[in-house]
């Protein structure tokens, strides 16, 4: 691994180059591979709470639900296992998906990950589009999610590569801000193909899923790969090349040669699953297994998954409920800007730390909230006055995740990894994210109506933890080459046992006996 200069606080090897119109063009490109992700994170909470869709694969839960003669609780009326396997069976998919993407992305390149996980996920959304039964259904479901976990791996990575490092932060957000996007987007069309009177507005919303799979398959193509995936590949001039398009300069020996010996380093490593476990690793895998793990149990995909079976729980209307989810994600997406300005210029540390603050404060007043009108039997109703404040809390809430573990938790795992290991340490980050979030969108309509609004608490238990996790064991990283972090480990006060001091100065002491 390269080593280098490194000033401890925010800084590292500063490469020639500026900043190109290709390169962020490119990563732009590149970042829609989030829409694919994020429509359906969006569209799946807003098409099971339509009484059509209900009918037609579900009617147990809308016959629960209209049954007046039972004394169901508030908190139990959309409990239904199968009803949440329609959700969590895609990133099960995901999930299996993401370990043959790590081999993929690795042996081909991750343009052509991109291409495949979008392919596979048109297939998928026009599967469910003309879904006739709950098989075609949860097929379908399976496909989507073998596209995302495809994508999840690839655009991370690539966006990682191909930016430099000082607005590697803001380049790489841009795939949680696609994934904003496609929240909202999936917000806005299900609350008007809900209002659709032939019954069928929920086969527009899972076939408009579509479009952003064609939006990825379509801009992969037009991608150039990265000089690190070049260089993995063994054409070393192809490589130097496109380091010098993407710099807008001539003169990128220093960096050129910073990534030759990562790629040299990383070609002697014939296992990248066995060598992640070896002890100069244990950062990356830890920080590659908790950030995903962490960022699934604030409870964030409890609102974007059932925003409308949320809201409408809690005794908002039909269309309330959708309007709702739509300004959550309104906020959502609003919120990514921040964290696309923050992050460069004030590091990952300070998004971090503040978003859990935040979420910590507005998830008690929630839940405080509910417990104050339903109590636990759930029996109560809001005031406008209670309804809108709920809805302000949950926004505080969202926001305060858009621009810290939203983003971040896609960013800090695939720029910490040095690249003989960055193949596996990314498929361990989307494998551990779709894990955890198959389990939460699984088990939460039944969580919800066991603990009622001990939820709420639950999930801020773990927002505490995880900000002190960050407080004494993420270390900054912004403004860092991603081949000079090391330096990083190193200089921490708990991680530098494990990194021996040829992995941060080895790099130098090559170039200086190959130059002599």
């Amino acid at each position: 691994m390269a080593g280098g200069a490194f000033v401890a606080h925010g800084g590292g090897r500063i490469y020639e180059g500026k900043v190109t119109l290709f390169v962020v063009i490119t990563c732009l490109v590149a970042a829609t591979g989030g829409l694919i992700f994020g429509y359906d994170i969006g569209v799946s909470g807003g098409v099971t709470s339509m009484p059509q869709f209900l009918t037609k694969f579900f009617p147990s839960v809308l016959d629960k639900m209209n049954d007046k003669t039972r004394h169901e609780t508030e908190y139990c009326k959309f409990d239904s296992q199968k009803l949440t396997l329609f959700t969590s069976s895609l990133y099960l998919a995901a999930l299996v998906a993401s370990f043959f993407a790590s081999v993929v992305t690795r042996a081909f390149g991750r343009k052509i990950s991109m291409l495949f996980g979008g392919l596979v996920f048109l297939f998928g959304a026009l599967l469910n589009g003309f879904a006739t039964n709950i098989e075609m259904l949860i097929i379908g479901r399976l496909l989507l999610g073998i596209g995302v976990g495809f994508a999840n791996q690839a655009v991370p990575v690539y966006l990682s590569e191909m930016a430099p490092a000082k607005i590697r932060g803001a380049l790489n957000m841009c795939f949680q801000m696609a994934i904003t996007i496609g929240i909202l987007a999936a917000g806005l069309i299900n609350y008007g193909t809900a209002k659709i009177e032939s019954g069928n507005g929920w086969r527009i919303s899972l076939g408009l899923a579509a479009v952003p799979a064609l939006i990825m398959a379509i801009g992969s193509l037009c991608l150039p790969d990265t000089p690190n995936s070049i260089l993995e590949r063994g054409n070393a001039e192809k490589a130097k090349k496109m380091l010098q398009k993407i710099r807008g300069t001539d003169n990128v020996e220093e960096e050129f040669q910073d990534l030759l010996d990562a790629t040299e380093a990383a070609k002697r490593v014939e296992h990248p699953w066995r060598n992640i476990l070896q002890p100069q690793y244990r950062p990356q895998l830890v920080i590659c297994i908790l950030v995903p793990f962490f960022q699934q149990l604030t409870g964030i995909n409890v609102i974007m998954f059932y925003a409308p079976v949320l809201f409408k729980t809690l005794g908002f209307g039909d269309d309330a409920s959708l309007m709702s989810a739509v300004i959550t994600g309104g906020v959502n997406v609003l919120a990514t800007f921040v964290s696309i300005y923050c992050a460069d210029r004030f590091g990952r540390r300070a998004l971090f730390l503040e978003g859990g603050g935040q979420m910590l404060i507005s998830q008690i007043l929630v839940g405080v909230m509910i417990a104050l009108k339903f109590g636990v039997n759930g029996d109560g109703e809001l005031s406008k006055f209670d309804a809108d404040f709920i809805l302000f809390l949950i926004c505080v809430y969202v926001a305060a995740f858009a621009w810290s573990w939203g983003p971040l938790g896609w960013l800090v795992p695939s720029e910490i990894c040095p690249l003989e290991i960055r193949s596996a340490g990314q498929a361990i980050n989307v494998s551990v994210n779709m894990l955890f979030t198959f389990i939460i969108a699984q088990v939460f309509l039944s969580m919800l109506c066991h603990m009622k609004f001990g939820l709420v608490f639950f999930f801020a238990v773990f927002v505490v933890i995880m900000t002190f996790f960050v407080a004494f064991f993420v270390p900054e990283t912004k403004n860092v080459p991603i081949e000079e972090m090391n330096a990083v480990w190193k200089a921490h006060w708990f991680w530098s046992r494990y990194i021996p001091d040829d992995a941060v100065i080895g790099g130098n002491n090559n170039r200086k006996s190959s130059d002599a």
